[in-house]
């Protein structure tokens, strides 16, 4: 069963429908009065097909159209957000932590030395997005990021798409117990402090998921811009040969052709100038995104500490290797959006950061965007 088709299972039999699986991917649904009204059916009867093998006679259900939109308003608030445990299992520590570090973290100018490891639980902080590219064409997406509320970091995607195998692969649902929560630390979410860290983030994982989609509506833009131009050029040139056979007339009906060829060049000038403004709105792309739902999710994890060293001073941080899944996540990054694995140590107050955004661009130094965020210190 794919999972569009248990999610709209789930959801129906969860408001009193009675549901059957047919194959080839499809249900057979017995809607009670108010969700029939809700979908707009004609019978409480009806057949739904998600594939593209579907069903004599389904309505077709997919992610393009309306039906997402749909489904949000059936659920209301009910699954917006969560906590969930994950299961402790008996997956053996890694061997060479060290190793495993030095492929993960980077430090160019300072040194790390691992000075324990602890076997603890962490919570994860999972926010799922819906975005909508608008342009000639429209395309919607779905992008999770994900936190780890015990460190600090970012968590990867190769990470997230592991524990999201974890999350839908049927292992139970967990609720945490309070001893699993204390071992996970206490914490408090700063939402302004999220949203910033987000906000960059999220924008990042849109270009990413829509490049694609980018290259696509490039390709068709510049088709129609050389259409456009071929055919004004082509009315250009006729107007401009004939403009230059009349320069030598010297008649009142020469001088009045050449006006009129001139006024013809001025208005294919202004056509084609507009029609490339047409281009220009018709490609614009809009992209509108929200949040549609989060988990805190307490997995178990091994914790390395490191002891950072730059110059004369030193600090700690943590790096979480996630038993669910055997992967080790990247740095804490202070500034930046957390996806590489180097980083820089500031002198000021020993700032993770990651190379971009570091150097000025104004004077050329570096500067720690975790001290100055919004301008240089040197140059301002």
């Amino acid at each position: 069963m794919s999972a569009l088709r248990a999610f709209v299972s789930d959801l129906l039999e969860a408001d009193g429908a009675a549901v059957d699986p047919i194959e080839p991917d499809g249900l057979d649904v017995l809607a009670p009065e108010p969700l029939q009204k809700t979908f707009g059916w004609p019978e409480n009867m009806v057949r739904l097909g998600f594939g593209a093998t579907r069903p004599h006679g389904a309505v077709p259900i997919g992610l393009e159209g309306d039906w997402l939109d749909r489904f949000g308003a059936l659920l209301g608030d009910r699954g917006r957000f969560g906590v969930r445990q994950l299961p402790l299992t008996d997956t053996a520590e890694p061997s060479s932590p060290e190793r495993l570090i030095e492929r993960a973290l980077q430090l160019p100018n300072a040194v790390w030395r691992l000075v324990a490891t602890t076997q603890t639980w962490t919570r994860c902080l999972l926010l799922a997005f819906r975005y909508t590219a608008t342009s000639d064409e429209k395309r919607d997406g779905l992008i999770w990021l994900g936190f780890n509320l015990g460190t600090g970091a970012v968590l990867g995607d190769a990470l997230l798409a592991r524990l999201a195998a974890q999350l839908v692969d049927g292992t139970p649902w967990l609720v945490p117990d309070a001893q699993v929560l204390e071992a996970a630390g206490e914490y408090s979410l700063d939402t302004a402090r999220l949203a910033s860290r987000v906000a960059p983030l999220l924008e990042r994982r849109v270009q990413d998921d829509l490049e694609a989609f980018l290259r696509s509506m490039r390709r068709r833009l510049d088709r129609d811009r050389g259409r456009v131009h071929a055919y004004h050029d082509d009315l250009r040139q006729t107007a401009l040969a004939k403009l230059r056979k009349l320069r030598s007339a010297t008649s009142d009906k020469g001088a009045a052709d050449r006006q009129r060829e001139t006024l013809r060049i001025q208005a294919i000038e202004r056509e084609y100038a507009a029609k490339i403004d047409d281009l220009r709105h018709k490609y614009a792309l809009r992209i509108e995104a929200e949040w549609i739902q989060g988990l805190v999710l307490v997995a178990p994890v091994q914790r390395f500490d490191l002891l950072i060293k730059r110059r004369k001073g030193e600090r700690t941080v943590s790096m979480d290797w996630h038993a669910a899944v055997r992967m080790l996540e990247t740095p804490l990054d202070e500034a930046g959006l957390g996806l590489d694995a180097s980083r820089l140590v500031c002198d000021e107050h020993l700032h993770l950061t990651s190379h971009a955004g570091q150097t000025c661009s104004a004077c050329g130094r570096d500067r720690c965007r975790a001290c100055h965020p919004t301008s240089c210190p040197r140059c301002k």
